[in-house]
């Protein structure tokens, strides 16, 4: 199948450059315009039922016919290498190498009836980041910038802010005042994220910038007064809610890793992905409201069950089963929604090369918290994993769920940058069965 055309692609600013105090001058206007844009957004939001996401996106393609909607019963050219393992859940049954999830399913919904009709990483990966099909004429935004622009952001701390460099990130026609803050996993040896441009530089003190401030407040006075719109007393709004965030530490306290016992970082895995979702957690509590993880090579092709056995599975298990269980622990996983997806599945049969390939018309994807019923599976496939026999269900109809949960409808819409409203999700419904 062909790919579909890009949509228009927009430079990318990351909105921890805003924060940066330095070549772009101190309290420059670009956080304060996109501080200015969120609170302008017509959510029109009703009482929200949760509070935060995490989205962990298997960047390449999982083959979650091997993961979470096995076929044991089909041919030996479907069904693979690996064996199911019972669950938590009587019933559910999931593959043998994901064990500690094995443990979490009581806590789970696994939606195996996701389908579409974009084989295509680029354009896939867009479709399921933003719940809005592709267009040509329009770049949609995030799921993750979505939320910055209808959900308030805590004191001190970005709503919304990734790792991982997962695809179609951006807040397309919101505007890039609304991407994600990206932090990075700098120390693999200690364990501990960093962020780039998120506070102030070294001997450069909050007495400073507030000295600063006085100096920038001094200087738009007389300018304020030959200006009669008001956007000098907006901006003056937005400068103070970015000065909170300068001022603050709770982002990088959040990600100072080594503060966790060793136990609980080994609990998570050692290596780049166990460390994000730690870091994502820590971040929730901090106060951010969307995480996104990205965690790529599912593309497959080759070698598909030495690389799950291996390596993917045995990482995401440990990660995604730790985190479930540690938010439940602590009194978040009500609150918090886990969503884990990829751009699409692949082939119900294995390909020469001991590899399946790409294959959009099923996958399956995981949901854990957030009010979604737990030990749940929604949707089924037929016995060879081909196609959806029961409640077909989009990306659209995803994020419509998600965003639900949050308080907002599909209906209900954002403004791009020239004014223009536009509803979350064209398509998207809520799957009501899947919501406790």
């Amino acid at each position: 199948m062909n790919a579909q055309p890009s949509p228009r692609r927009r430079p990318q600013l990351h909105r921890r450059d805003f924060l940066h105090v330095g070549s772009a001058g101190l309290l420059g206007l670009s956080l304060a315009n996109g501080l200015r844009q969120e609170a302008c957004a017509d959510s029109e939001a009703v009482s929200p039922k949760v509070k935060n996401v995490i989205m962990i996106f298997l960047t390449g393609g999982p083959a979650t016919i091997d993961m979470w909607d096995m076929k044991p019963a089909a041919s030996e050219s479907v069904r693979g290498e690996f064996q199911p393992r019972t669950t938590s859940v009587p019933g559910i049954q999931i593959c043998e190498h994901l064990p500690n999830l094995a443990s979490q399913m009581h806590r789970v919904s696994l939606v195996r009836s996701v389908t579409h009709s974009i084989p295509e990483h680029t354009q896939g990966a867009a479709y399921v980041m933003t719940g809005n099909r592709p267009s040509p004429a329009f770049e949609y935004p995030s799921l993750g910038s979505l939320s910055a622009s209808l959900l308030k952001s805590n004191q001190g701390v970005p709503a919304y802010m990734s790792v991982g460099s997962p695809p179609s990130l951006g807040a397309g026609e919101l505007g890039t005042s609304l991407n994600p803050f990206e932090f990075s996993m700098s120390d693999p040896q200690a364990g501990t994220a960093a962020t780039s441009g998120i506070g102030l530089p070294a001997g450069f003190s909050v007495a400073d910038l507030e000295r600063r401030q006085r100096v920038l407040e001094r200087i738009d006075r007389p300018m304020r007064a030959f200006d009669a719109s008001p956007l000098p007393r907006q901006l003056g709004r937005f400068q103070g809610e970015a000065l909170d965030v300068l001022r603050s530490d709770r982002i990088n306290k959040a990600l100072q890793l080594e503060d966790e016992s060793d136990e609980q970082r080994k609990k998570y895995g050692g290596g780049f992905f166990g460390r994000s979702t730690l870091a994502a957690r820590r971040l929730i509590e901090a106060g951010a409201r969307f995480v996104t993880i990205g965690f790529g090579d599912w593309d497959t092709h080759l070698n598909n069950f030495t690389r799950l056995r291996t390596s993917l599975l045995p990482q995401l298990d440990l990660a995604l089963g730790s985190l479930i269980d540690d938010l439940h622990d602590r009194g978040l996983l009500d609150e918090t929604i886990v969503y884990c997806t990829g751009e699409f599945g692949r082939t119900p049969d294995v390909n020469a090369a001991a590899g399946r390939d790409h294959w959009s018309r099923t996958m399956t994807a995981l949901l854990a918290g957030g009010g979604f019923r737990q030990g749940f599976v929604y949707g089924a496939t037929d016995p060879s994993g081909s196609d959806p026999v029961e409640s077909p269900c989009s990306p659209d109809d995803l994020g419509a769920s998600i965003f639900h949960q949050l308080g907002f409808l599909p209906t209900q819409t954002v403004l791009t940058q020239s004014g223009r409203p536009v509803p979350l999700f064209r398509n998207g419904q809520a799957l009501h069965e899947l919501i406790g």
